[in-house]
């Protein structure tokens, strides 16, 4: 195989590397806006108009408990989350960086011809 034909293949190769890096980065960033959307969700008020005034702060302090132990636990899986997202968009970032090599010498390449 000539050179300029190994470079297109790993051109080729690399620019499958950045679809699939870039789609692990989307799909990461999907759960990160999901559970930001679910923590978001919990700060609306669990109030009721229909209940007497004491009824609907007796429910309004127990949801209130309740939101702030899912909150806890929606921040764990966030720092979670969020942790994957930047390794993602490390790896995405590399992906990008190596297919622009190769496109670059590959132009070059061409170019010499």
């Amino acid at each position: 195989m000539s050179r300029a034909r190994d470079i297109e293949k790993l051109e080729q190769l690399s620019r499958l590397m950045l679809d699939d890096r870039l789609s692990r980065l989307r799909a990461a960033m999907a759960l990160v806006e999901k559970s930001r959307m679910q923590i978001a969700a919990l700060d609306r008020s669990a109030g009721r108009e229909d209940l007497p005034p004491v009824a609907a702060s007796q429910v309004a302090l127990r949801y209130q408990l309740w939101a702030d132990v899912r909150k806890s636990e929606l921040n764990a899986v966030l720092a979670r989350q969020t942790v994957t997202w930047l390794d993602a968009r490390h790896e995405a970032r590399q992906a990008f960086g190596r297919a622009e090599a190769l496109r670059g010498i590959a132009d070059r390449l061409i170019r010499k011809k």
